[in-house]
């Protein structure tokens, strides 16, 4: 499959809408999803992109050594090292495709945590 390396505009930017989910290798939801080559675990992390006038939300892949302390919905990142792989299957008579988002790591802007609430 061809891996696409997503480039960014200066004025891209990120922000966190879920917190880190584990990814799963089959539908039951019994085995992990791992890096190939490193046999990490993998997470799942949905990520609202905006760039000039619109915004999306990303499903993106990274692995678990990937996320930082800190990640929690409305806080500003950037991915580090983010490609896309375009997909296609037939399933049931049915064709589905998309593009699934990987990236080597996320990045808080500013590279601190966000202060814990004073209580």
């Amino acid at each position: 499959m061809a891996r696409i390396r997503v480039g960014l505009l200066p004025s891209s930017s990120f922000m966190v809408g879920t917190l880190p989910v584990p990814k799963y290798a089959d539908a039951e939801k019994t085995k992990f999803a791992v890096d190939r080559e490193t046999g990490e675990k993998l997470y799942t992390i949905t990520l609202f992109f905006m760039e000039d006038d619109r915004a999306e939300a990303l499903k993106v892949s990274v692995p678990e050594s990937g996320l930082p302390n800190g990640l929690k919905p409305g806080v500003p990142v950037m991915p580090v090292e983010l490609f896309a792989t375009p997909w296609a299957r037939m399933f049931n008579g049915q064709l589905s495709d998309g593009v699934a988002y990987r990236a080597e790591r996320v990045d808080l802007i500013g590279g601190l945590a966000p202060a814990a609430d004073a209580a």
